[in-house]
């Protein structure tokens, strides 16, 4: 692995090979030795399984799709991740988010592994017939290691509970007599999925942002007199009007922009959105109701005509795509898709925050840079985990055929939430390093402890 992740995982253990504190059983030459064999393990996945779908098509042709299910690391239990239709997957992306997934669920303390899938299509070119079929396809290929107790996946980008209705249908119709209910989460309600399942994410996204600002600030957790540049960062924009900006507005990114707008803790005004086609701006703030009533009604897309502004009543300059980026605001939240600020442009951002509420939207080298000129990055490890919490809750009431309500659910999700920043925000306001490197940090002690005490290092 040669990605952002692998560079952050490798940091974290030198930060902990160099802390006398951690595991001072190792000592000497059996330290260094073991700090290089854990290097190897989160690394590196434990199996990266590859196929080629036969798909028949509507025309009568049929076609070969590129197909991936990675299964990073199940220390802490079941393999994990998502399965995502997009025509950019390719073999070392689904490595990278697999791990991802192994650090975000450690963090969280949450009892899976990592995995992760794609399916290289662009899911808009095909039919619903043909997409089903995809689905059925995926799971014939890969049956032999998914199930309730090996590998769960989930909905990622490009896909929702319809597929994963499709895939846990399947599931079942290939393992008859045996447990399904597990084997696949973010299903429909009506089918065993979780209330808020949808939800989760983009709420856990902003939750992470407001709870920064607000609740934890609220609490004095050490900031007063304090030099910490972030912690100056934060008292500067306390209590102030905030403008955001939402990049991406989908499943995320629009539910991240319904709860700033609705929110009473913070002076939001979110000025920007954007999806694939276009940005929209209006420096007094955005209808985000009535743009969501509009997407949801337009096969998920803004309106990017001035018609389209009139038929969602809503006030707006469209702008070009990426000029969401560079807009003077103070927070920009990143919920499209990885690599959207990277060294060629990140001295054009002007955000004093940034959310990442997509995986990977931050390049390593423009993390660095962003770092140096005093810009908090909530990383994504820590932001967009909502998605796979809530997936444990739905795996757990898919289990006991006990179900939560919705208010219930979010409840649930935010102490989880909010039990992982008590523990990372206090040493971020600390110390000089940056607050992936501080999540990274605390996920890859928990999974060294265990693969140590599990005795996987001799």
């Amino acid at each position: 692995m040669t990605s952002k992740t692998s560079a952050v995982i490798e940091r974290s253990l030198q930060n902990l090979l160099e802390d006398a504190a951690y595991l001072p059983v190792l000592q000497d030459e059996i330290r260094a030795k073991a700090f290089k064999s854990l290097a190897s393990i989160l690394s590196t996945p434990n199996r990266m399984h590859k196929s080629f779908l036969r798909v028949p098509l509507d025309n009568g042709e049929v076609t070969r799709i590129p197909a991936f299910r990675t299964q990073h690391n199940d220390t802490l239990g079941p393999y994990k991740g998502g399965i995502r239709f997009h025509e950019s997957v390719n073999e070392d992306e689904v490595i990278n988010l697999a791990a991802l997934m192994t650090l975000k669920n450690a963090l969280h303390e949450v009892p899976f592994g990592g995995g992760k899938g794609g399916v290289a299509i662009n899911p808009r070119n095909y039919s619903a017939r043909e997409l089903y079929l995809i689905c059925k396809k995926y799971v014939q290929y890969f049956s032999d290691i998914l199930g309730p107790d090996k590998d769960i996946p989930a909905p990622d980008v490009g896909t929702g509970e319809r597929e994963m209705d499709w895939m846990m249908a399947e599931y079942k119709s290939i393992n008859p007599g045996k447990p399904y209910r597990g084997s696949f989460t973010g299903k429909s309600v009506i089918n065993g999925g979780s209330l808020g399942r949808r939800e989760a994410t983009g709420k856990g996204v902003y939750f992470t942002f407001r709870y920064l600002l607000h609740d934890f600030l609220q609490g004095q957790h050490g900031f007063a007199g304090s030099s910490n540049s972030f912690a100056q960062t934060v008292m500067a924009h306390a209590g102030r009007p905030l403008k955001l900006a939402v990049q991406g507005f989908g499943n995320v990114g629009s539910i991240v922009a319904l709860e700033a707008y609705q929110c009473t803790k913070l002076q939001n005004k979110i000025v920007a959105v954007s999806d694939r086609n276009s940005t929209l701006y209006n420096a007094e703030g955005l209808d985000i109701p009535a743009l969501i009533g509009y997407a949801q009604t337009h096969h998920g897309d803004l309106p990017n005509t001035p018609e389209g502004l009139a038929e969602a009543n809503v006030k707006a300059e469209i702008r070009g795509r990426e000029d969401i980026l560079y807009l003077d605001v103070e927070v920009l939240v990143l919920a499209a898709l990885e690599d959207q600020i990277r060294a060629d442009n990140v001295e054009r951002i002007k955000a004093s925050f940034i959310v990442e509420g997509a995986n990977a939207p931050v390049t390593g080298d423009a993390d660095q840079i962003l770092l140096d000129k005093g810009c908090i990055v909530i990383p994504d490890i820590l932001a967009n985990a909502g998605g796979v919490i809530v997936s444990y809750f739905e795996w757990l009431q898919g289990r006991e055929t006990q179900f939560y309500s919705e208010a219930q659910v979010f409840e649930l999700l935010h102490d989880k939430m909010k039990s992982t920043m008590n523990a990372i925000y206090p040493g971020y306001f600390g110390n000089s390093r940056s607050l992936r490197q501080i999540c990274y940090t605390h996920a890859v002690m928990k999974l060294s402890t265990n693969l140590y005490i599990q005795g996987k290092l001799y």
